[in-house]
């Protein structure tokens, strides 16, 4: 199942629109968050950390199943505390209520209430339950003469003990009121102070939910200490679970803790505090319903004491929240592994993608410095530098290379792991990008998007071909695979200078699959379109003669205009071929007609019988006439074949589709109007293209990868990897 664990940062706050109110206090520390992320993860989850600021729509999106279109539902493991103002334990959960997404957690109307601490002293007074006498001031003003000492003093709508003192006499109250109103800017609720022991109960479950061992907080034998914000961050106090206390008073606080939890509208998970007296009298002081799952806290400690492990107790928590959307059955849905992984305590699809995650920043760092290399494709320098630096990282994960020299685009790379004939697999990348480096853009991140020159044309494919193996090679599966690695440098040149190496090595291997970025839908490309490209340029002579108007025959924009239009008759939907223009460019003088004129446009067809009647007709389209006073000479530019469907690849397909539905990676199968890197793979080959990054605004400036893309495509294609070795049954 994807599951997004959904936290805040201190610095969330700084992107927000506007700043009011009370800003929070409450953060998870974020090794916390890490050790819950990787709790799911080793129970077979797909998980993603986001963060719970202005932009959390835009990554849910990303990551979220798409439901609506067949997809098994997703699920939020909450962790936002929220940013600023009223309730902002809410912000979180009606935000998923409103988009669909089911999480972990309370609602916001069970939420809302907890946090609210005189909403809740007033439901649980209303049901009978027992807490401490209470009173609400605004200002130090309303405080009545005949208020009993010792009080408690507390922001109503704050936690984690911020602005709790003990209070003994009126004027210090009064000077406390003043303050905590004026710091926190709301009423403050004021408790009797119940000298005494305390205590924490959890909940975990709906319906009849489990109750955790009882905690007892160690006050050292003091009746009047308490546990302050330095207590708890600098110095927790001590723990003692079970706590010592008869079974008849355990058995009425386990009571009293589920009656608390359905009265205040709580789900999942929650805990109950308690102070004692010295007769034995038990106080409800507060729900928590957000328990912290820290390591040194109580609600941890106690699920510690009952038989849980951390990452069990994490896993039970989203097991619970999703019985209580779904019932049983997705559960075992949820539980089902992959057929041979019977007897493995972490499958490998949960150790790759354990490794993967953990090495996110590693492949921001390849794909960071790939950038850095000036790969255009005419610049062979930087392109060999790239193919040199590739190489040296497979190296040391047992590939050998064999170079193909070509001087004018650099060298093309092949490597294997084997000394064998066939490959189970070759992965195809390509070095170059077509972006002159007048035209680069460096690497950057934003809002998880990593832009930079060639990070959809090649980059992030290499990137993620590293983090796959190396993660293969982590999981020792990688020496069971005969693999296989072509990298060529003529990828913007339509490939053919590689054409007969890709033909020749793809003969020699089960599968084929190339590195191209995917698009934003998880597109997976099985066959594409063949292409041709077109310069035409038009001119005439240049003569010195008065300002006149111009014969229409002689007027050369607008004779390309016409051109132009009938060059759109050639689009045909029926037949299968349209055209883009890509430019026209103009030539003329300041006081003189247009000169020269350059067309240029691609043709995408998809029949392979269509390419020779389509150049027939663009020449005699072009074709000058003895009677034009224009010239016309026609270039023929880079071509490619298209890449056809077929029922081995159909097949292969289908495979991948059974491993993404697995690994929980999107994939969708795509006919492309545009070209691939496999045009020239050999016939009857099963090949597939676009196993690299989710990218979007390919070929343009702002081209990008998605950053979370880097992990679930890495795992996507390390487990296809593995599996060709099995030798799918095409």
């Amino acid at each position: 199942m994807r599951v997004a664990v959904i936290y805040n940062r201190k610095e969330d706050a700084e992107g927000v629109i506007n700043v009011f109110g009370m800003q929070n206090q409450e953060t998870y520390n974020p090794k916390t968050v890490e050790l819950v992320a990787s709790s799911l993860e080793k129970g077979g989850h797909n998980v993603r950390i986001i963060d719970g600021n202005i932009n959390v729509i835009e990554q849910l999106q990303n990551f979220m199943p798409r439901v609506v279109q067949g997809e098994q539902p997703g699920m939020v493991f909450n962790m936002a505390y929220g940013l600023q103002g009223v309730s902002r334990y809410t912000h979180i959960p009606s935000l998923l209520e409103m988009l669909g997404i089911p999480y972990v957690g309370s609602s916001p109307a069970g939420h809302g209430i907890a946090l609210d601490k005189v909403a809740t002293k007033v439901m649980i007074h209303a049901a009978g339950l027992p807490t401490a006498p209470y009173w609400v001031f605004y200002n130090p003003e309303q405080i009545p003469d005949d208020l009993p000492f010792p009080v408690i003093t507390k922001p109503k709508m704050e936690a984690v003990s911020l602005g709790i003192q003990v209070i003994y006499d009126m004027q210090s109250l009064k000077v406390a009121i003043a303050d905590l109103v004026d710091k926190f800017k709301q009423p403050i609720l004021v408790e009797q102070f119940i000298p005494g022991r305390e205590f924490a109960v959890g909940l975990l479950g709906n319906g009849d939910p489990e109750v955790l061992p009882i905690v007892e907080v160690d006050l050292e034998g003091d009746p009047n200490a308490i546990q302050s914000l330095d207590d708890k961050l600098k110095k927790p106090r001590g723990k003692i679970c079970p706590a010592e206390i008869d079974e008849k008073l355990a058995e009425e606080m386990r009571r009293l803790t589920k009656e608390t939890f359905n009265v205040l509208g709580i789900y999942d998970f929650c805990r109950v505090d308690y102070r004692m007296d010295a007769a034995g009298n038990l106080y409800i002081l507060e729900l928590n319903s957000m328990a912290s799952l820290g390591r040194t806290g109580s609600y941890v400690h106690a699920a510690k004491v009952k038989g849980y492990s951390y990452e069990s107790l994490i896993n039970r928590m989203l097991d619970v929240a999703i019985e209580r959307y779904f019932g049983k059955q997705q559960m075992d849905q949820v539980a089902v592994e992959e057929p041979d992984s019977k007897t493995k305590k972490n499958p490998l699809r949960v150790r790759l993608r354990s490794f993967l995650r953990g090495h996110l920043i590693t492949m921001e760092d390849y794909l960071e410095k790939m950038v850095d290399i000036n790969s255009f494709v005419e610049n062979t320098e930087g392109v060999d530098s790239l193919g040199r630096w590739i190489s040296n990282k497979l190296s040391g994960m047992g590939f050998h290379r064999q170079v193909y020299s070509r001087a004018e685009l650099g060298n093309i790379l092949y490597l294997t792991n084997h000394q064998e004939d066939r490959n189970d697999i070759l992965l195809v990348g390509n070095l170059d990008n077509p972006v002159d480096f007048e035209d680069y853009v460096p690497f950057s991140e934003e809002r998880g998007k990593l832009y930079g020159t060639g990070v959809s044309h090649g980059k992030g494919g290499l990137a993620v071909l590293l983090s796959a193996l190396q993660a293969l090679r982590y999981t020792r599966t990688l020496k069971r695979i005969k693999c296989g690695i072509l990298l060529i440098t003529d990828d913007s040149k339509s490939g053919r200078s590689s054409k007969a190496i890709l033909e020749e090595m793809s003969a020699k291997s089960s599968y084929t699959v190339g590195l191209s970025g995917a698009g934003l839908s998880g597109e997976v490309v099985t066959s594409c379109w063949g292409s041709m490209q077109f310069e035409i340029e038009f001119y005439k002579k240049q003569g010195r003669s008065s300002i006149k108007a111009v014969p229409e025959r002689e007027d050369l924009l607008l004779y390309s205009c016409q051109k132009i239009n009938q060059l759109k008759k050639l689009n045909s939907e029926s037949g299968k071929t349209f055209i883009t223009l890509t430019g026209l460019e103009t030539k003329g003088d300041k006081d003189q007609s247009v000169h020269h004129a350059t067309l240029s446009f691609i043709i995408h067809y998809q029949h392979p019988e269509n390419k020779r009647k389509l150049e027939e007709q663009i020449h005699k389209l072009f074709e000058a006439k003895p009677t034009d006073n224009i010239k016309v000479h026609i270039t023929t530019g880079p071509q490619r074949q298209p890449f056809l469907p077929s029922e081995k690849t159909d097949m292969f397909y289908q495979q991948l589709e059974r491993i993404s539905k697995l690994a929980e990676v999107r994939v969708r199968k795509y006919e492309s109007g545009s070209t691939t890197l496999l045009t020239y793979v050999a016939p009857n080959v099963a090949a597939i293209d676009g196993l690299g990054p989710v990218t979007g605004n390919a070929g343009s400036q702002d081209e990008y990868v998605l950053r979370d893309s880097l992990i679930d495509r890495s795992v996507l294609l390390a487990y296809l990897i593995y599996q060709t070795s099995k030798n799918f049954a095409l």
